[in-house]
Formats: C-alpha cells, structure tokens, sequence
C-alpha cells in the first residue's frame, strides 16, 4: 500500500530545527554585519543540508524546513499587497506546557489596503528547493484564514473593507494567484497551514471569536468556504493538504480539545486531498471524527510528538495507528510527527538528533504497517 502521490505514508509537517550557523547569520544580517546575499547564501547552504538530511532518512516529501523564515505564517501574510506589519502589545497569546505558562506577543498585522497578490510569494524559495532535490518538493504556507483568525474585524481597515464580503472575495483571489503561480513553478504538493480549524474545538476560542465580533459557531464554515474559493485555480497534478494545529512555539501550545465541532464540515467540505492532524497526546481529543472522513481522503495522523525529545515506540505507534483504523480505513491513513519542530527560528525544545530519530521511526514504522 504504498503511496506514489502525496500525502506520503511517511511524512512530515514541515519546519526543522534551524542550524546555529544559520542563527548567527541572521543575528548579523540584523545588525547590518553581512548583506542579504550573504544571508541567503547560507541558508542555501542550510537547506541543501537538510534536504539531504530527509532523502537520507528516506522521506519522500521533502521541504526547506522553513529555513528562511522567523515564523511559519507572517513572513508570508507580510507579502501580501494590502497587509501592514504591526505590533500591537495588547495581543498576547498564551502558550501552555508542562512546566507552566510562556506569554508571547507576536507580531500582528493590519489590512490596510485591498488584499492582493504582488508576486508569487516563497516563489524563489520554492524554485530553489526543487533544484536540490530528487524528492517530491513541499511548499507549506499558511492558510488564508490565518489573516483573519488573530486579530478579526478589528484587523480590517473599514475604510477599505466596509463591507466583509469583498474583503473574504480578495482574500480568496490572492491566494487562488498565487496557488495558480506555483502551479507554474511545478509545485505539485503544497500543504496549507491552519491553527484556526483547530482552535475552534477550544471553547476558549470559540470565546475569543466572540469577543472579537465572529460567528464563534459558524467560523469554521466561512473559513471552509474561503479556502475553497483559494483553491478554484489549482492545477490538476497538485496535491493539497491542510495541517490543523492547536499551537507550536518553543514546545508549547495554546488550544485543546479533540475535532469534534469541526469534524463534520472539515472532513465532508474542504476540499483538500489529505489533513496532517495532531494526536499526540490527550488534549488532542479521540479518533472518533474520523468517521467522517470520506473515501479517498486523506488522514495523516501526527502521533509523533516534535514538542519533546522523548522517542515514542514503534509498538506504541502501530496501537495507535490500529486504534484510528476503527473509524477511517487502513489505507486512508499516514504518519507523521504532530507539528513542525519549529514553528518560529527558536525551535521547539529537542536535539537535531533527536528530530533525526524521530523522523526515522516514521519511516521505519510506515514501511512495517503499511510495506
């Protein structure tokens, strides 16, 4: 049962830890110490690296880590003509883990204009990535209700978008260029990163959305339908996958609560070909909305944790796996690890050789279950 298109049956979200060599430079660069060129000529040495690193332990959707970035989804959103980095100190953002609290204010942003697509955006990165490598290249971006989730109405000048509508109508036409553009470039697998279709399981969240003047029950149905609409112009031989994620920065995290409120319109509506869920650990819920996932989906099931170093058992993973395959079949499901290892240039809390470890036993343990 082994899977020729993507989502592969051993897979993964996306970021790896960033290198030191790769710290330091972007230290220097801020300080003006070296140029852009010099930035980039070693993060191109960091990814043919790391690139190698994942053919090595034999994955075969491969991506830059992210290595470019500061963080998964604003180095992207800030490319988007219409969109003004601020920062506002009143959005903090909790994140949570074992040892307590971390509080973080994240950059934020504000719609300052009509949303469009300038140029294809991560469009060099992808091109490069592509050159270095003889697996399947993997472009991950964020999805576009990122643009929206954090901030809400508030975020979206309404002397430019009085109306909602027309703003949601961009949104979609930017992205929809975009995937077209990348389309151009030959990215056949491309995942889109969404942190909102799973904070909404939180009824927290759902209480933030309210706050923030949402539809905290109906959220999740215009997102649906937004990146639906982002998707109108894909080409036929890409794959697109979405990655739910309850939160990852420094090995922390911020929702939880299994899938169950979006379950239903996610599975049945979307139209992605496969969903990198996280099931690493109890606050991720239970496999039972995975009942309505259709023939032909997806589920790529994120039950090892990159949050921590600790190595899961090939035993324990093959459980797992087993216990899932009661709700959606066999051979619908993949594995990967729960999140990116490093959302942000800080990276979670493990070792590069624990990340390599970790990788390796999805490898090794996908090709025990499914050959």
């Amino acid at each position: 049962m082994h899977n020729t298109r993507p989502p592969f049956r051993a897979d993964h979200v996306g970021s790896l830890l960033r290198p030191p060599e790769l710290k330091q430079a972007r230290e220097r660069f801020k300080k003006n110490e070296i140029s852009a060129a010099e930035l980039r000529s070693v993060e191109d040495t960091a990814i043919r690296s790391i690139v190698k690193m994942q053919e090595d332990v034999g994955l075969e959707g491969i991506t830059d880590g992210e290595l470019r970035r500061s963080s998964w989804h604003m180095d992207f959103l800030y490319q988007l003509g219409g969109v003004t980095k601020v920062q506002d100190n009143n959005l903090k953002v909790q994140f949570h883990n074992a040892k307590g609290d971390i509080e973080f204010t994240p950059a934020a942003l504000r719609v300052t204009g009509k949303v469009s697509l300038e140029k294809c955006i991560f469009g060099d990165d992808f091109t490069f990535l592509k050159s270095v490598t003889k697996g399947t290249p993997k472009l991950t971006i964020p999805s576009p209700s990122m643009i929206h989730y954090r901030g809400g109405r508030a975020a979206i000048d309404e002397s430019v978008y009085p109306d909602m509508k027309e703003f949601w109508s961009d949104l979609s036409k930017a992205y929809a260029d975009e995937v077209e553009q990348l389309g151009k470039l030959g990215c056949t697998y491309l995942q889109l990163d969404d942190t909102s279709l799973a904070y909404l399981n939180d009824p927290a969240q759902r209480e933030h959305i309210t706050q923030i003047g949402g539809d905290a029950d109906n959220q999740h149905l215009v997102y649906i339908d937004i990146i639906n609409a982002a998707l109108a112009k894909k080409p036929a031989g890409m794959t697109v996958c979405t990655h739910l994620c309850r939160g990852n920065f420094r090995s922390s995290w911020v929702a939880a609560g299994g899938y169950d409120h979006v379950a239903d319109a996610l599975f049945g509506r979307l139209n992605v070909e496969g969903f990198f869920l996280e099931y690493d650990d109890e606050r991720s819920g239970g496999f039972e909305p995975l009942r309505f996932v259709p023939k032909g989906k997806m589920v790529v099931l994120g039950l090892v944790t990159s949050k921590r170093g600790t190595m899961e058992t090939k035993d324990f993973l093959k459980r797992r796996i087993d216990e899932a395959a009661k709700y959606v079949p066999l051979e619908q499901i993949c594995l990967s690890p729960q999140c990116g290892f490093s959302s942000t240039v800080e990276g979670n809390s493990l070792t590069v050789d624990e990340q390599i470890a970790k990788l390796k036993l999805i490898v090794e343990t996908a090709h025990e279950v499914w050959g």
